[in-house]
This record gives structure tokens, C-alpha cells and sequence, in this order.
């Protein structure tokens, strides 16, 4: 064979491959990225729940106490501004604001961080309500199967690509305010840097030292 016939043999096929790839000014052109196909998106979600209180009988029962316990322990995690305490109008209210005041702070949260307000005597009467604004985490429902993973002449990922992955970091995160902005860094240990500070001063090593027990031995592999 010819040089020139190799060249046009190698045009040809170049020429081919490129029109079986789908190209980016595609309007259908989907890239393999899993985050731009299918994002996570957090919305703000409001939650609230419900308690039954008698300031006569001793406040609230087992059940309504780990109700608030852990409806506080998520604000505390996910809420975001404030947490609302509102109770029945009444000869009790003050009574009933006073005391989740006080049961929240010592929960730790911050009392500037309480809204509290009365509401009119209704078919609730004796139920206490508290809530709060958090956010939510989702990405869009997979399950798109229109295309035929066996005929994919214009070699795009399959519009399901990724979608399993990123529901899942979705329902795992921990804050889904991490994904929107980063935190604020904690306080530093300055007993821990003037220990690593004092060792450098004086020329020792500086990483913690591990004892013997805490040493581990990788014995070799023989073929």
C-alpha cells in the first residue's frame, strides 16, 4: 500500500470515530460528570413537632421528653437561626414558656436564639409546639432507562450515570450546609502548639511517639 493511501485510510477512520462521539455544541451533549448531570441542591425545610404539657402534672411524660430531646439535639446539629416555643394562651402560658426556656438552655441553646409566643386556645389546647428552619439535601429521582446501554453510538454516559452516587452523599451528609459554604475554623489547642513549639525550641522531635504495644510488625509474603 501507498503512503497517500495510508494517510487516506487514517483520515477516513478519524473522520468516522469523530462522528460517532456526540460533540459538546451537541444540544443532548452530556458529559460523564455526575455533579453537573445530577447536582445536589439543599433547600430550607421547616420542622416542628408537637408535645403534650401540664404544668399541674409534673410538665411532660417519657414519650414527650424524648420527643424534645431529640427534635432539640437535630436543631442544635441542622437548624439554622432561630427556635420557636409556642404554647396556649392561658393562666398556664408563662409557666409553660418558662419552663422550655429553661429545659432548652440547659440543652444549650442559646436563649437570643428563642422565639416564644402564645397562640389562641383551640382543639391543641394543651399541646406545645416547637420549630425550627433547617435544610435538606437532594438530588433529582434516578430511574431513567430510555436509553439502551447496548447501542450507544454517540458514546455518552447513560442519563442515570452518577445518579445513585450523588442521592447517596445527599442522605449521608452530615450538615447539608457544608455543601453550601464551609464552616468557620474552631478554636485552636494552644496547650498542644506550645508543646510542639518547646520541643522544636529545643532541637526534639516534634510528632507524638508510640510505645511498643502500639507498633505494628508486616510480615512478609513468601511466593
Amino acid at each position: 500500500m501507498l503512503m497517500k493511501d495510508v494517510l487516506r485510510a487514517g483520515s477516513l477512520a478519524a473522520v468516522l470515530l469523530a462522528g460517532s462521539c456526540a460533540s459538546p455544541q451537541d444540544p443532548n451533549f452530556r458529559v460523564a460528570d455526575p455533579e453537573v448531570n445530577h447536582p445536589i441542591t439543599v433547600d430550607p425545610m421547616s420542622r416542628s413537632v408537637e408535645l403534650s404539657f401540664a404544668p399541674s402534672n409534673a410538665g411532660l411524660m417519657p414519650d414527650d421528653a424524648a420527643k424534645l430531646d431529640a427534635f432539640v439535639a437535630d436543631y442544635m446539629q441542622h437548624g439554622n437561626g432561630a427556635i420557636s416555643i409556642t404554647v396556649p394562651a392561658g393562666s398556664y402560658a408563662n409557666a409553660t414558656i418558662s419552663y422550655f426556656g429553661e429545659r432548652l438552655a440547659s440543652m444549650g441553646v442559646p436563649r437570643s436564639r428563642m422565639l416564644v409566643g402564645t397562640r389562641a386556645p383551640g382543639d391543641r389546647n394543651s399541646r406545645v409546639e416547637l420549630g425550627f428552619v433547617g435544610y435538606a439535601a437532594h438530588a433529582d429521582s434516578c430511574g431513567d432507562w430510555s436509553e439502551n446501554a447496548a447501542e450507544t453510538h454517540d458514546n455518552q454516559p447513560m442519563p442515570n450515570f452518577g445518579c445513585a452516587v450523588q442521592n447517596n452523599v445527599a442522605a449521608m451528609v452530615a450538615d447539608p450546609r457544608d455543601l453550601l459554604q464551609p464552616r468557620p475554623m474552631g478554636d485552636m489547642s494552644t496547650e498542644r502548639r506550645a508543646v510542639v513549639l518547646g520541643h522544636y525550641q529545643k532541637g526534639e522531635v516534634t510528632g507524638a511517639t508510640h510505645s511498643d504495644e502500639q507498633k505494628t510488625t508486616i510480615t512478609d509474603v513468601k511466593p
